[in-house]
């Protein structure tokens, strides 16, 4: 299920800013296709935790995937016929997919004990990174199969995600067997049923209680901003120097960053503590973008930012979740978990959005540094919340 979702979410990133950048004919609107997709998880976030507290995650996660293989077909028509209303649609309905891989990781604390549910959260994130990395990967050849069926070729690796999210479904609907929120406990079938404007208030009114949730939500938060926004330019910004044909393998070194180290950030979050693991994953997050800044004309330089910045993201993710998930009273658990992926992806899809613009205004270094200071602001936030919290398990190594 994480193999083939995100192999679809990782490969449409590594061409969807070339792709609206054609269609718009500048990069001030570049982003807008990733914004999109951001925006659609943000959307789908809340309804997503909704029907998993009623029926349990695997019939919400079908369904996630099902509207995302739906959003990558219509995008794929969109490029195809030139059609940016139909392309920005269809990555808003990609957004669902994307939502839905994100909550996949949910699945695995469900029935994990205290004591390791940041390393059974990191293990389903770990598991995507081949799907993740290879997504990049296979771009070249999607692209030669779309050109000798006789279409743009940038259109291939949005087809391609059609199937994987089809794909994804399929072994959700027949391996998430038995559902892990059932098993636990943490369905409501008979409850009734709250309006999404509610559910999301109720969440925030959760978070508010707790000082420890609301550095989780804000580490989860920057964390996606900032590696979007950045990441999202990367492929422009690299064409606008020659590199364009580097860009995806550069991408793809980002994914490894993002998925292949977080069995350790796992590790380092339930032995290390979780405030301690954010402020390492914040400065991991600032040195990564100020290699970005610094990198110039030099390539290698770029693999080296955008890897960090990936480990940094994967940092904030899991250490974030973690604590916004145990931070909050077990019966707001579900209802809280959709709402900060809401709050996350919605930060996403802003900083995707205005990505294009800062570059073409101003130039890739100041969309840079601007994220730079968001992860520093970071940085002083999980401090501060950590030397004036008395000591629990969220600070302290077990």
């Amino acid at each position: 299920m994480q193999i083939p979702s995100q192999a679809a979410v990782s490969g449409v990133v590594a061409v969807v800013a070339l792709m609206a950048s054609d269609l718009v004919g500048s990069d001030s609107l570049a982003g807008i296709g990733n914004a999109g997709a951001t925006l659609g998880a943000a959307a789908t976030a809340v309804p997503l935790a909704a029907m998993m507290r009623r029926r349990g995650r695997r019939p919400a996660l079908v369904t996630a995937f099902g509207i995302g293989a739906i959003g990558a077909t219509v995008a794929a028509i969109g490029g195809e016929i030139g059609s940016l209303t139909l392309f920005v649609t269809g990555m808003l309905l990609f957004g669902a997919g994307q939502a839905g891989a994100l909550q996949s990781r949910y699945a695995a604390a469900d029935l994990a004990p205290p004591d390791m549910k940041a390393s059974a959260i990191a293990s389903v994130v770990w598991i995507g990174t081949l799907g993740a990395v290879f997504g990049p990967l296979l771009t070249p050849v999607e692209k030669n199969l779309a050109e000798s069926f006789g279409i743009s070729r940038l259109v291939g690796p949005f087809a391609a995600a059609a199937v994987l999210f089809a794909v994804s479904g399929v072994i959700a609907a027949i391996r998430l067997r038995p559902d892990p929120l059932v098993v636990s406990g943490g369905t409501n079938l008979e409850g009734p049923k709250v309006r999404l404007a509610v559910q999301v208030r109720v969440a925030w009114q959760a978070i508010g209680e707790s000082r420890l949730a609301k550095a989780g939500l804000a580490a989860m938060v920057v964390s996606q901003a900032t590696m979007v926004a950045v990441m999202t330019m990367t492929p422009p910004h690299m064409k606008d120097h020659g590199h364009a044909d580097l860009s995806a393998l550069v991408v793809a070194v980002h994914i490894v960053g993002m998925y292949g180290f977080s069995p350790l950030v796992g590790r380092l979050t339930d032995s290390y503590g979780r405030l301690r693991s954010l402020e390492i994953g914040a400065i991991i997050l600032v040195v990564g973008i100020f290699s970005t800044v610094v990198a110039g004309y030099v390539p290698g330089l770029m693999f080296v930012g955008l890897l960090l910045l990936g480990i940094g993201w994967s940092v904030g993710l899991i250490a974030g979740t973690t604590l916004v998930s145990e931070s909050v009273r077990p019966s707001m658990k579900v209802e809280v978990q959709g709402t900060a992926d809401l709050s996350m992806s919605l930060c996403g899809g802003l900083a995707a959005f205005g990505s294009g613009f800062i570059k073409e205004e101003w130039g890739f270094h100041i969309l840079a540094d601007i994220s730079a200071v968001a992860a520093a602001t970071l940085l002083v936030v999980v401090w501060l919340t950590r030397i004036t919290t008395r000591p629990d398990l969220s600070l302290t190594p077990r």
